[in-house]
C-alpha cells in the first residue's frame, strides 16, 4: 500500500511538472525550466516523545534557483506538526513522510521516507549472550577411525567434520579407515554418499561388507574413487536381498589404481575432510502417470503469466513452440520473489495426501537461479505444497524436476518460478520454458534418508534441545538439491560457519539460530537489538532475518557484508509482541557470488541480543 501511494504521488508530480514546464516561460533562457532535486532523504526511527529532525542531512537544489533547501515542505500521514523540519511524535507507529519543493518556475520535486516511532523503553540490558567457550558433546554417529600400527596418520572429529591428517598413507588401502559397523539392512537398495575433500587429490575405496557371512564377503564397493580439492559426493550403491547387517568402510590408505604407473598413487602430507555421510534406503516400486502436459505448440497467452514488482519489468509470450519470459529489468528493491512466472496447470486439482511429480525444461540467455514452487495461483504461500530451487548457466538448458506429497488440496495450482536476484553483471534476461509434464505418482516406493553430520549442533545431536546451543545449518544437498554444503563448530571462544560448497540460491546455504526443537524465544512488550561481531576469510554477503517460527514475517530483514576485517553489526526491531514468541535468526548466504567463492569461513566472536522493555 505504501509503495502504491508513492507511485501514485510520483505520477501526479510528473503530470504537474510537465504541465508547469509547458505553461511557464522557463528560467534558463532556453524556454525550459529544470526540475529541482531533493537529496539526503531516508527512513528514520525515533522513540515516542523524542524530537526528530526530518531535515537533517536533507538538501534541495535547482539549476536556475540554486540552493532551495529552505523551501522544502514536509507532510506526514498520520499528521505530524513540523517546525523547521522538527517534530515530536507522541504515538508509536509508522508515519509516511512526503518531502516536496517547488522552484520559482513552478516545477515540483518530491521524495519519500518512512518514520518509525517506537514505544518508550527502559535501558538496554543483555537478554542473551551466546557462549562460544564451551565444549559441547559431538556424536560420531557410529563412525570410528582405524589407523594401522606404524602408519603416520590421525583421524578425529574437529571443525564440524571428520578430519584425517595423513603424513604417510601406509602400505594398503585399509591402513587408514573410517568405519561404521552394525548397519541394519532389509531387502532394499542402498546408496551411501560421502561428502569429502582433500588438500591433495587422492583415492578412496568405499566398501559394504556383509557382517553375517561366514567368510569375508561384500555387498559391493566403489573403488579408486577420486577425492578432489573441492567437496563432492563419493557414491556407493549396493543391494541387500534379505535382512542382515553391513559394515561400511571408507578406506583412505595407500591406493595405486594402475600398478604399471606407480606414480599415480595416494600422496603424502595431505588432509581429508568429511563433512557428512548420507545413507539412503530405497524399497518398493512406483509408477508415474502424467495428468497434464504442455509443449506450447498450441499458443495460449494464459499458459504462462508473469508479474513483476519492486521496480522490475518482465513479460511472457508464446514463441516458436515454447513459452518465453523476457526480463527487461531486475528489481531495484526486493529479492528472489520479485518476478513471478506462473506455468498454468489447466483443469488440474491437487488432492491432499496424493504424491505428484513434475518436470520441464528451461534455457536461459544469461545465468539465472530462483525458486520453483507448486502452490495456489491466488493464495500463494498460504496454500503451497512444494518448494524447490533451480540454477542455470548462460545458454544452458536444464531440466527442473520434483516429487512431493501434497499436504493440502489446491484448487487452482500453478508451477510458480520466483526470479529476482540476477547473476553478477546481468541486467536483463530471456528464459525459455518447454515440455511441461505434471502427474501422479502411485506405488509403495519409499526412500529413507539418514544424514550423519559431524557437528555438535542441530537436529539429531546430543544438544538438539539444549537452549545454550540453538544453532544448526541447512544445506541444499540435505534435501538433494544440487549444491549447498557447510558445517559449524566453536573453537577458542569463537563460533565458525564454513561453507564448503556455495549454492546459487539463498536458502541453500543457511546458518540458523532457533528451530522447532530449540527455539529462540523473545519476550513480549520489548524491543530487541542484535549485535554481531564477525569476520570472514573471504568477502562474503548474506541476508539476515529475525523471523517467527512457522511463518514468514521477518521482524528484521537486513544485508550483512562480511570482510576479512572484523566488524560489528547492530540491528534493532521496530515493533513489539503481544505475547512471548519463538523465532529463528537466519543468515542466508547462497548466491551466484557465494557459489563461485569456493570454501569460505565466517568467524563470529560475539553475538549478543539486548532487550529494551517498554515502559
Amino acid at each position: 500500500m505504501k509503495k502504491m501511494r508513492r507511485i501514485f504521488a510520483s505520477l501526479l508530480s510528473l503530470v504537474l511538472i510537465l504541465s508547469t514546464v509547458a505553461c511557464s516561460g522557463g528560467g534558463n533562457g532556453s524556454g525550459e525550466n529544470t526540475n529541482p532535486e531533493i537529496k539526503g532523504v531516508g527512513d528514520m526511527v525515533v522513540e515516542a516523545g523524542s524530537e526528530i529532525d526530518a531535515l537533517a542531512g536533507v538538501t534541495a537544489s535547482d539549476a536556475e534557483d540554486g540552493d532551495i533547501t529552505g523551501m522544502i515542505v514536509i507532510e506526514s500521514t498520520p499528521a505530524l506538526e513540523f517546525k523547521n523540519g522538527k517534530a515530536v511524535p507522541e504515538n508509536a507507529g509508522n508515519y509516511e513522510l512526503t518531502y516536496s519543493v517547488t522552484d520559482k518556475g513552478g516545477a515540483v520535486a518530491e521524495a519519500y521516507a518512512t518514520l518509525t516511532v517506537t514505544r518508550q523503553t527502559g535501558e538496554a540490558v543483555v537478554y542473551k549472550q551466546f557462549d562460544f567457550n564451551s565444549n559441547p558433546t559431538i556424536d560420531n554417529k557410529g563412525w570410528n577411525v582405524n589407523i594401522a600400527d606404524g602408519v603416520s596418520a590421525s583421524g578425529e572429529l574437529k571443525q564440524g567434520a571428520y578430519v584425517f591428517d595423513i603424513t604417510s598413507p601406509g602400505e594398503g588401502d585399509g591402513d587408514i579407515q573410517l568405519v561404521k559397523s552394525g548397519m541394519a539392512l532389509k531387502p532394499a537398495d542402498y546408496k551411501v554418499k560421502v561428502w569429502a575433500k582433500s588438500t591433495e587429490n587422492t583415492y578412496a575405496h568405499i566398501i559394504a561388507r556383509d557382517e553375517n557371512a561366514d567368510e569375508w564377503k561384500s555387498f559391493g564397493g566403489a573403488f579408486n574413487v577420486v577425492i578432489g580439492q573441492e567437496i563432492t559426493p563419493l557414491e556407493l550403491n549396493f543391494t541387500a536381498e534379505e535382512e542382515g547387517s553391513a559394515e561400511i568402510m571408507i578406506n583412505l590408505g595407500k591406493i595405486t589404481p594402475n600398478p604399471d604407473n606407480p606414480d599415480d598413487t595416494t600422496p603424502e602430507n595431505f588432509v581429508v575432510t568429511i563433512d557428512k555421510i548420507e545413507i539412503y534406503e530405497i524399497s518398493g516400486e512406483e509408477t508415474k502417470t502424467p495428468v497434464f502436459t504442455n509443449d506450447f505448440t498450441a499458443a495460449n497467452e494464459n499458459d504462462v503469466i508473469v508479474s513483476a514488482g519492486d521496480g522490475a519489468s518482465a513479460e511472457a509470450a508464446i514463441e516458436g513452440d515454447a513459452a518465453k519470459v523476457n526480463i527487461e529489468s531486475y528489481p531495484t528493491d526486493g529479492g528472489v520473489w520479485s518476478i513471478k512466472t506462473d506455468i498454468a496447470l489447466t483443469d488440474i486439482t491437487i488432492e491432499g495426501g496424493q504424491k505428484y511429480y513434475y518436470n520441464f525444461k528451461i534455457n536461459t540467455e544469461n545465468g539465472q537461479s530462483g525458486e520453483c514452487l507448486v502452490e495456489s495461483a491466488s493464495l500463494y504461500d498460504a496454500c503451497r505444497v512444494h518448494f524447490n530451487g533451480f540454477s542455470a548457466g548462460a545458454g544452458e538448458e536444464i531440466e527442473v524436476a520434483g516429487v512431493f506429497t501434497a499436504d493440502v488440496a489446491v484448487e487452482d495450482p500453478v508451477i510458480r518460478l520466483q526470479i529476482g536476484n540476477p547473476s553478477d553483471g546481468v541486467t536483463s534476461n530471456s528464459i525459455v520454458i518447454d515440455d511441461v509434464v505434471f502427474g501422479k505418482v502411485e506405488g509403495d516406493l519409499e526412500t529413507v534418508k539418514t544424514i550423519d553430520a559431524f557437528t555438535a549442533y542441530g537436529r539429531g545431536t546430543a544438544n538438539e534441545a539444549n537452549p545454550d546451543y540453538p544453532w544448526m545449518t541447512f544445506n541444499g544437498t540435505d534435501e538433494d538439491n544440487e549444491k549447498g554444503v557447510g558445517t559449524i563448530w566453536n573453537e577458542n571462544g569463537s563460533f565458525f560457519y564454513r561453507i564448503d560448497q556455495g549454492a546459487p540460491t539463498d536458502w541453500l546455504n543457511k546458518l540458523i539460530c532457533g528451530y522447532s526443537e530449540n527455539p529462540l524465544t523473545l519476550e513480549s512488550d520489548s524491543y530487541y537489538t542484535v549485535e554481531i561481531t564477525a569476520k570472514a576469510d573471504k568477502n562474503v554477503s548474506c541476508g539476515f532475518f529475525l523471523n517467527p517460527l512457522g511463518n514468514w514475517d521477518p521482524r528484521l530483514s537486513e544485508r550483512i557484508d562480511f570482510t576479512t576485517q572484523e566488524q560489528t553489526f547492530s540491528f534493532t526491531t521496530t515493533d513489539t509482541f503481544v505475547t512471548d514468541m519463538d523465532f529463528e535468526m537466519l543468515f542466508q548466504f547462497g548466491s551466484d557470488e557465494t557459489a563461485q567463492l569456493g570454501e569460505v569461513t565466517i568467524e563470529f566472536s560475539n553475538i549478543t541480543i539486548y532487550q529494551m522493555r517498554v515502559n
